[in-house]
């Protein structure tokens, strides 16, 4: 038999905010929202390093194809930047994160930049060459470093 999980999560969820609102245990279906309540931390982690793949796929296009630089490049390394402070400041227990998945989201960004700029991949440093202040901090690769 369907559960109103299974039909739909948005209707289950409201129901859900209804039933413990009004202190009805007995009625709750814990197991989803025991699920639910665990997949809200994952998707947080989860945001941050798309974020994180993101910025540095774009600080990696920005520092080796210099002659391509656009505003479309800043806005979505400074939009990044702004997604992960916001995930930062409701999730303090999160700060440490970012630096935690640093080499892992690069090696990511790196076959991503590999992608879209096709260039060898030889072009791209093999560790990450950014501290993660350089990531989710205001700043961008000097032309000289290239």
């Amino acid at each position: 038999m369907m559960t109103n999980y299974d039909k739909d999560l948005t209707i289950w969820a409201k129901d859900t905010a209804q039933l413990l609102r009004e202190r009805r245990w007995d009625a709750i279906d814990w197991t989803h929202l025991i699920e639910e309540v665990e997949d809200l931390g994952k998707s947080e982690r989860s945001a941050i390093a798309s974020q994180m793949e993101r910025i540095m796929v774009h600080l990696l296009k920005w520092q080796y194809q210099p002659q391509r630089r656009s505003d479309s490049w800043l806005d979505s390394i400074n939009d990044g930047r702004s997604q992960i402070r916001r995930k930062l400041e409701d999730s303090p227990s999160l700060q440490s994160y970012p630096q935690q998945i640093l080499e892992k989201e690069y090696i990511r960004a790196r076959r991503e930049a590999v992608r879209q700029t096709r260039l060898e991949i030889g072009i791209f440093p093999e560790l990450c060459p950014y501290v993660i202040e350089q990531v989710i901090d205001d700043w961008l690769p000097d032309d000289n470093l290239t």
